[in-house]
């Protein structure tokens, strides 16, 4: 859909399919203004934008300004800049910092407005903006096409199924990972439920889901052991309508699903109220133990990632429940403990970690776990690193960390320590003694060595006292070694004695008593052009009279 075609510059501005624009007004020749399209059925929300760019020309520059994010307070705020990439640079990249500025526009009626202005390096590309790397239904469906395939050596670890449609007939996909076999173990078998993308907005979730689905069905020693003794059932997308249509955050209704889980219907929020009846099975089945239910989020207002949970009145269930974020602090670089967060609110009664909490058995652990829409900044820096899709995945990795670690502290999952020692193959010893004798009788170069002397000047031995370092420095280029320790003794003794008499030296400071003698430096030449052994003794002939012209002797 063109939305605006400048007749001048032939510049092409389109809403892509699962983008979100919805008008473009021409200001002047380098200026547009952009106006995001409002969630479907809710004209509040305006903030998520993404658009490409085409039919530019050569060193075109111009300033986009985007005037209705409705969103006020966020990371433009501080040092995030949207995202571009361009078909022949298909990497998504930050716009410099210099070139975008966050502000309250008088024109607009006082609203903020994003400006940022950019210029065309290439005509044949198409340029691709956003406000976080995109991840759209298609590409999903897309992906658990390959997981499957992926995954069929897991055979009955892996399970792909349909537990509900959308609004709009899309699919909602549960894949299932970790044991079904009900023989293997007496014990009940631990269940972990991961949601992500109910808003869909914040794209980054998807790509921590896709993470953490990645390497729970690969070969990794982690994910061996978590699929042996835990059941992962994750649902990619909550929202597939609303990804689809390019919202922020609702439904093709207009509802916020994350607000609406205690007034979750058939009709209205099926997703979600599927997930609801799968979470009161699980709970509530004999054979199995539900422990976590995760909601991903992505967080527009702060850096870093971090957990927000509930607080209870029974201690030992708040002391149980704050478990997992500490060891998530420790396994993620990223995590920042000072926006983690644990409260009752009553405002977020229809949020996942709160209506499940009350709603499942007292064991059941249920968080929110968020993630920056910009960067976090490491421990005792102030330097912002931004996220990337590699970055996002690896939270989801440190995500399966982190279960690990916790079902080790709690002693679900044993730790199997290697009692087999491995003998190191010992090579058979002809070869040994083989290899050292011929390195004993190799011959040595036919080469002459002489000693070159060097003298350093200035080599003081110094004192912590209050006589002269004159007094006490000698060199000994001109004698002997016995003569030197001669001289520097006779010194000290009739410093000693002047002492006693005029109290020279600081009082209870010790009089010196270790001397330091340096060596004689010298180093070896080594002259290969030498061949004969006629040569070498003329040569050293030579050295000789050379020493003896240079130090008379």
């Amino acid at each position: 859909m063109i939305l605006n075609i400048d007749p001048l510059q032939h510049t092409n501005i389109y809403d892509r399919r699962q983008g979100n624009l919805g008008k473009v007004d021409l200001v002047n020749e380098y200026e547009y203004d952009l106006f995001i399209r409002p969630d479907t059925c809710n004209p509040k929300l305006r903030f998520w934008f993404n658009f490409t760019v085409d039919n530019v020309k050569l060193d075109q520059k111009v300033i986009f300004n985007i005037v209705n994010i409705s969103k006020e307070r966020n990371l433009f705020m501080g040092n995030m800049t949207p995202l571009v990439k361009s078909s022949s640079r298909p990497k998504w990249q930050r716009i410099p910092k210099k070139n975008v500025f966050y502000h309250k526009s008088a024109v607009h009626q006082g609203h903020y407005v994003l400006s940022f202005s950019f210029g065309f390096d290439k005509e044949e590309d198409i340029f691709h903006f956003c406000l976080a790397p995109p991840y759209s239904y298609t590409r999903l469906q897309s992906f658990l096409n390959i997981l499957e395939k992926k995954a069929t050596h897991l055979s009955d670890n892996f399970k792909r199924e349909v537990i509900a449609n959308s609004v709009q007939k899309k699919r909602l996909d549960l894949i299932t990972i970790g044991s079904l076999d009900k023989n293997q173990s007496k014990s009940k078998r631990r269940v972990v439920a991961i949601m992500a993308r109910v808003h869909p907005g914040e794209s980054p979730s998807s790509l921590i889901c896709q993470g953490l689905m990645e390497l729970l069905i690969s070969s990794h020693s982690i994910a061996t052991v978590l699929r042996e003794h835990i059941i992962f059932k994750i649902i990619p997308m909550l929202n597939p309508d609303g990804v689809f249509l390019g919202n922020y955050r609702s439904t093709v209704m207009g509802a916020d699903l994350n607000r609406s889980w205690h007034i979750a219907n058939q009709w209205c929020h099926p997703t979600i109220k599927a997930v609801i009846d799968m979470l009161l099975v699980l709970d509530g089945n004999k054979e199995l133990q539900l422990d976590f239910v995760v909601d991903i989020h992505a967080h527009a207002s702060l850096h870093g990632c971090f957990v927000y949970g509930s607080t209870y009145d029974d201690v030992y269930r708040y002391e149980r429940h704050i478990l997992f974020p500490k060891l998530l602090a420790t396994t993620s670089e990223d995590y920042i403990p000072e926006n983690t967060m644990f409260n009752s609110d009553n405002s977020k009664i229809g949020t996942a970690r709160r209506h499940l909490c009350s709603l499942l058995s007292n064991r059941v652990n249920c968080y929110t776990f968020e993630v920056s829409i910009f960067g976090y900044k490491l421990k005792g820096s102030e330097v912002t690193i931004p996220y990337t899709e590699e970055s996002y995945m690896r939270c989801g990795r440190n995500l399966a960390r982190t279960f690990l670690e916790y079902y080790h502290n709690t002693g679900a999952i044993p730790f199997q320590i290697s009692t087999e020692i491995t003998s190191k193959k010992n090579r058979p010893r002809f070869r040994q003694v083989r290899r050292r004798n011929k390195n004993r009788y190799q011959p040595r170069p036919l080469t002459s060595r002489t000693q070159a002397q060097l003298h350093f000047k200035n080599l003081n031995i110094n004192y912590d006292s209050d006589t002269s370092v004159e007094d006490l420095s000698y060199s000994y280029r001109n004698t002997g070694l016995q003569r030197t320790l001669e001289k520097i003794s006779e010194q000290l003794s009739k410093n000693e004695e002047m002492g006693n008499e005029q109290n020279n030296y600081r009082s209870g400071s010790p009089l010196p008593t270790t001397l330091v003698v340096l060596p004689e430096p010298c180093l070896t030449i080594i002259d290969f052009n030498l061949i004969s052994r006629d040569d070498i003794e003329k040569v050293s002939n030579v050295n000789k009279l050379n020493l003896k012209k240079e130090f008379g002797k």
